[in-house]
């Protein structure tokens, strides 16, 4: 089934309070940022659970949707990036969850795969393993991380055809694919959306099943070239 075209308004029209949102990239760079524009200035849902590396910057990208006062909780492992969010958790204005990045990647895409967690030594006895169950393998303490999924994913790649396959470029590849496939509904931002067969087969990241909703980037690629993504 091919993937909809539609607006960013249309596409994001349907998060509801209390969602669930996986939003990819790093920061600014590899992110959606046209779906979360849509998100800021179009709809009013709020008491979001944000999952994404982090929560933008101060005033940009997830940046404003923290400052307008919809996050409740935020999943991500480099909150540092954006004061106003370091301050929120810190003050008990959003919930919190920090993640090491690599457990914070893996979990997303054991949600994708249908995993029903894992082990990991990263983070055992410290603060971070609080809440989970230990095991001791191979003579080393590890931690059973669950799953992450979402009810919504924003994610973004460079190049997308009709059909919605699409592919990434350079470090857009970090956390867009495994958060298209761990999202019930997956909203795809595309830079440019070329005709089926626009790019080889090999070369398609994501398969177009996974990917519900397609939405043109109002960006120039070559602004978002000049953004590294």
């Amino acid at each position: 089934m091919a993937a909809h075209q539609l607006s960013a308004k249309e596409a994001i029209a349907e998060v509801k309070d209390g969602a669930t949102i996986m939003v990819g990239g790093f920061g600014l760079v590899g992110a959606p940022l046209t779906l979360i524009d849509a998100l800021v200035e179009h709809s009013t849902a709020t008491d979001l659970t944000i999952i994404s590396n982090n929560t933008g910057e101060a005033g940009r990208g997830l940046g404003l949707l923290l400052r307008q006062g919809r996050i409740k909780k935020a999943i991500a492992s480099f909150f540092t990036s954006n004061p106003e969010a370091v301050e929120a958790a810190m003050t008990g204005s959003i919930d919190y969850e920090l993640l090491p990045q690599g457990t914070l990647a893996e979990a997303i895409r054991a949600g994708g795969a249908g995993i029903g967690g894992f082990y990991t030594p990263v983070g055992a006895r410290t603060e971070l393993a609080k809440g989970h169950e230990e095991r001791i393998i191979d003579g080393v303490p590890h931690i059973l991380q669950s799953p992450l999924h979402a009810d919504v994913s924003l994610v973004y790649a460079t190049w997308g055809d009709e059909l919605g396959n699409l592919r990434y470029r350079r470090t857009a590849q970090n956390f867009n694919p495994a958060m298209a496939s761990a999202g019930a509904l997956t909203i795809a931002e595309v830079a440019e959306i070329r005709p089926v067969g626009g790019f080889a087969p090999e070369d398609v990241h994501t398969p177009h099943l996974y990917v519900n909703r397609l939405v043109q980037r109002t960006l120039s690629l070559a602004d978002v070239q000049g953004a590294g993504a």
